[in-house]
């Protein structure tokens, strides 16, 4: 939101510096994003005097050139060369001086130097209008009054004064403060003196030849609704202080009826439009919804089809308005119009809010509209703007005010309690100071007690409604800086068995961070394409587009949009990790759980002149999944096949029952909804049940063994759905003390081998680290295990 400092002062007298408003601004929540001095002219007219003509002759080698000598101020005469044919002897002109930079209405700015034109020296510049950024005109030079003072600041005879332009980060909460009223308010809370709304005392209806019924026919959408007609107006510019005031804060002018209604809704927060009473057809102004569907032309040419629920300003026969966001093609303002009828009006924000939204229209009406306005300005505003119209266009009120309010806003009840203000706050603060700053926010004190107070809050503030809101106005007010802080902190340690969620996330980022990996973080928003379960999905009500329209129900395809967006920029070698949630809903019942992917794709190192580049692989995905998993000291893992519809291959890992990853090559499909043609490998954990899994690595130093370990490879025939994993697990239970690494090192599966079979090599690596493994002992334990294996997974041992 931007925001005039000198149109801020037109509210509240002080003699508080630019500066030291921006640090009051942002001490009370309106924080100043930028503070930047603004002139009136590009340039300030900086180095322009006002000078006398002395002398003009003609140019001896130039038909069209004079040589003046004129007195500056500066003590001595300047000759300036001039081209202008209206330059003549005792003129009051606008000087540049040597040295100056002028900033031309057209073109660049341009410096001006001492020269010698068509072989006469020129100390500087007699200038016309638009040389300095003041008009258009470039017919002549410039011919000032003859009161004008000779030495005088061009910017001081022409009455310029530099502005400053906030920069307000305005939160959807304070839309109270989408105003120069409303900051001023603030502002003048804080300096606890007076702010002064516009006079509008002169205000009065001339006569009633205009009058133009006005009916709402639903009043849920629009609570109050107030007009009046004007009458013998002028469409034209504005004049130069109208244009100025909204120049500084960035609007352009349109002309002097749209520009007083603009001016009026930045100055008081109140949004206006102006209809040509002429196009109001039947004399009839009626507030309803119109039939599904029914098309309306917009100022910007674009004919919509408006809904059953879109509110809309009609006259007896057609819509002429969205209410509260746009108006119509026809019933606008046109240079022709000679009557207006002026709308003033509090419209319900949801129904503005939705209606914005449904047609992607957002103005600066429905900015205010859909956070909510003060329903009790709205005829305040349309008297103020009455008047300055007829102003600056003429014209006679020629209607009564019709204000339309069935229904009174009403203030809000709200009790406070000293203590609970000393608690919240963590400040005793007196009594009276309390009840200043409620009285400075334009909140009314109802009644009194020891205890605390009862108010009401007036409706602009909307976002005040409870005890807490009260507080943290009286807060903000009194001064965050005001709170000291303790020189003591008291805290209890909390002892958790288990490490905690950040720890282990840091762990885990620490170590793919450290082995190439980049963090991803992607919206929770996505495609419904993406959803494997749309029935389950968790669906947007008011989706902002198409391509956001669910929550995500896997990491997977904000990883794969990533990869794309690199890879179409040439960024092939890729990975990713992520955290993050995704969401389901079962039964009416929403579901949120933590996940946590990895992605690999492309080559796993730079080419170099003494190596190729070396695609990843599923190993290498493998090798990640393993390492993180014996980086978080999880054990008794179960391996099995990943049956996953995403996947192309893969495997899961089990523990107790559940799913604790599963990892594996991306499966084509889902590679083409992101038009992904590379192999992708991803691993996605259960991020949950990785912190239930996780214990603390406890590091003891246990002395190298100087017994040597025995190697012992085992062939055995089983059935295809037998996994490595199950064949492990048998292993590690059937011997826990000398068994240290089983590892399958060939895996065949062909027509040489019965149907249904396939054929495993397993190496056992034996050790006891106490004394030298005997024969007898290896074959034990070896004997043990052909037996197992045997009976537990119908393995056959080949010779």
């Amino acid at each position: 939101m931007k925001i005039s400092y000198n149109w801020l002062k037109q509210f509240i007298d002080t003699d508080k510096t630019p500066e030291q408003f921006s640090q009051i601004l942002t001490g009370i929540g309106l924080e100043v994003e930028t503070l930047e001095k603004v002139q009136a002219v590009p340039g300030g007219l900086e180095g322009l005097v006002i000078g006398y003509v002395k002398e003009c002759r003609q140019h001896p080698n130039a038909d069209r050139l004079k040589i003046t000598k004129v007195d500056a101020g500066t003590g001595t005469e300047l000759q300036i060369v001039c081209g202008a044919s209206n330059v003549g002897v005792g003129q009051k002109v606008v000087v540049a001086t040597v040295g100056t930079t002028v900033y031309p209405t057209k073109g660049e700015p341009f410096k001006i130097n001492k020269s010698k034109i068509r072989g006469e020296e020129s100390e500087g510049m007699i200038c016309a209008e638009d040389e300095i950024g003041l008009g258009e005109s470039h017919e002549g030079i410039m011919i000032l009054d003859a009161n004008a003072l000779i030495g005088d600041l061009a910017k001081d005879y022409f009455k310029l004064t530099d502005d400053y332009l906030y920069e307000i980060g305005l939160t959807p909460n304070r839309a109270d403060a989408a105003s120069h009223l409303g900051t001023a308010r603030d502002i003048a809370a804080f300096l606890k003196t007076n702010f002064t709304k516009p006079d509008i005392s002169g205000f009065k209806v001339e006569n009633t030849s205009r009058k133009i019924e006005v009916v709402v026919e639903n009043e849920t959408a629009c609570p109050r609704y107030a007009g009046l007609t004007i009458s013998g107006i002028e469409v034209k510019d504005s004049p130069k202080w109208l244009k100025e005031k909204l120049a500084v804060i960035g609007i352009r002018s349109i002309n002097n009826i749209v520009d007083v209604t603009n001016y009026v809704l930045h100055g008081l927060g109140q949004p206006l439009h102006a209809f040509d009473a002429d196009a109001i057809k039947g004399n009839k102004v009626i507030v309803k919804t119109c039939p599904e569907g029914t098309l309306f032309k917009t100022l910007d040419e674009v004919e919509r089809k408006l809904s059953a629920d879109d509110l809309m300003i009609c006259n007896a026969e057609e819509p002429m308005c969205i209410a509260g966001v746009f108006g119509g093609i026809n019933s606008g303002v046109k240079s022709s119009t000679k009557s207006i009828f002026l709308e003033s009006a509090y419209f319900n924000p949801v129904w503005v809010r939705k209606t914005s939204k449904r047609h992607g229209l957002k103005t600066d009406a429905s900015f205010r509209f859909e956070r909510g306005i003060d329903p009790d300005i709205t005829v305040f505003a349309l008297k103020y703007a009455a008047l300055l119209i007829k102003e600056v266009a003429g014209g006679t009120i020629s209607s009564e005010i019709s204000d339309i309010y069935p229904t009174p806003i009403k203030p809000f009840d709200v009790d406070i309690t000293y203590h609970n203000v000393h608690r919240l706050i963590g400040k005793s603060i007196e009594h009276e100071e309390i009840r200043s700053i409620i009285k400075a926010l334009d909140i009314e004190i109802i009644k009194e007690s020891e205890e605390g107070l009862s108010l009401k809050v007036p409706p602009y503030r909307v976002d005040v409604t409870r005890e807490v809101d009260v507080i943290e106005e009286i807060l903000r007010i009194y001064g965050y800086n005001n709170i000291e802080i303790p020189t003591q902190i008291r805290a209890s340690l909390n002892n958790s068995v288990r490490p905690e969620k950040d720890d282990v996330q840091n762990n885990i980022s620490d170590l793919l961070t450290a082995n190439g990996f980049n963090e991803i973080l992607s919206n929770s928003l996505t495609k419904s394409a993406y959803s494997s379960d749309l029935d389950h999905a968790v669906k947007i009500l008011n989706p902002l587009s198409n391509d956001l329209d669910v929550m995500r129900q896997s990491l997977l395809y904000s990883g794969l949009e990533a990869i794309a967006y690199n890879q179409n920029r040439k960024n092939t070698d890729l990975k990713f990790y992520e955290f993050g949630k995704v969401y389901s809903v079962k039964e009416e019942k929403y579901i949120e759980t933590q996940r946590f992917s990895v992605f690999l794709t492309g080559a796993d190192k730079a080419e170099q002149w003494n190596q190729k580049p070396h695609p990843v692989s599923f190993y290498m995905l493998k090798a990640v999944v393993d390492g993180l998993l014996d980086r978080l000291n999880i054990k008794d893992i179960i391996t099995e096949d990943a049956n996953c519809s995403k996947m192309a291959f893969g495997l899961q890992y089990m523990r107790n029952g559940k799913q604790l990853v599963k990892f594996g090559s991306v499966a084509a499909v889902s590679l083409k909804k992101v038009d992904l043609e590379k192999e992708v490998f991803y691993a996605d954990f259960n991020f949950d049940l990785i912190l239930a899994a996780v214990r603390k690595n406890v590091i003891i130093y246990q002395e190298v063994s100087k017994f040597p370990a025995v190697r012992r490879d085992l062939s055995m025939l089983v059935d295809t759905q037998v996994t490595f994993g199950q064949l492990k697990q048998i292993a590690q239970k059937t011997e826990r003390k000398l068994l240290k690494d089983v590892n399958v090192f060939d895996v065949y599966q062909g027509d040489k081998l019965p149907a249904g079979k396939k054929s495993y090599a397993l190496s056992f690596t034996l050790q006891d680290e106490e004394k030298t493994l005997t024969d007898k002992a290896i074959d034990s334990v070896m004997q043990k295990l052909i037996y197992n294996f045997g009976k537990e997974a119908g393995a056959e041992i080949r010779k």
